[in-house]
């Protein structure tokens, strides 16, 4: 399982780069053609927003799978309910995954392909941006998958101090 999460975390790296570095040409292009041609480009608004949405979903994924995610510590206090608290959010994550962005987000891109319906300053299938929403529940759930079966040592997973320490120092 780490082989496999390994390889998916490489390969999803990359694609977070190669849309970032999209994100930034495609920003730019449009504050050259606004401020210096004077002749705003006609697609780029709706190419960020696109680039964006895949983005935010991808990155959030790679996030949940690398531990870089907001985590609430309360339940962490007392070394007891450690293990079951991080049992019951990667539980939870597993289901919305699956349920919400795998199943919800599959029935949207399908409803999206059977209605045929496109981006307006593209023309891209709409389908295809909302097929990100089933794409970051796949890799939520493997992420969340490989935790359940192979969990982090203790002391990787568990911070070396608190917040409150580290804004104290």
């Amino acid at each position: 399982m780490r082989a496999a999460r390994a390889i998916v975390d490489r390969a999803l790296e990359a694609i977070l780069v190669v849309l970032f570095a999209a994100l930034v040409a495609d920003v730019a292009w449009q504050v050259a053609t606004r401020f210096v041609l004077r002749r705003p480009s006609p697609y780029t608004e709706e190419l960020a927003r696109f680039l964006l949405v895949w983005l935010g979903l991808l990155g959030a994924s790679y996030g949940f799978g690398r531990r870089l995610h907001l985590a609430i510590e309360l339940w962490e206090a007392r070394p007891a309910w450690r293990r079951w608290s991080r049992r019951a959010a990667t539980a939870t994550t597993f289901v919305f995954a699956l349920l919400v962005l795998g199943a919800g987000g599959g029935r949207l891109v399908a409803l999206q392909a059977e209605l045929g319906q496109r981006s307006a300053a593209i023309g891209i299938p709409i389908g295809w941006v909302y097929a990100a929403l089933p794409i970051a529940g796949a890799l939520l759930a493997f992420y969340a998958a490989a935790d359940w079966v192979c969990p982090p040592a203790p002391a990787a997973a568990a911070p070396a101090t608190s917040i409150a320490a580290r804004l104290d120092s």
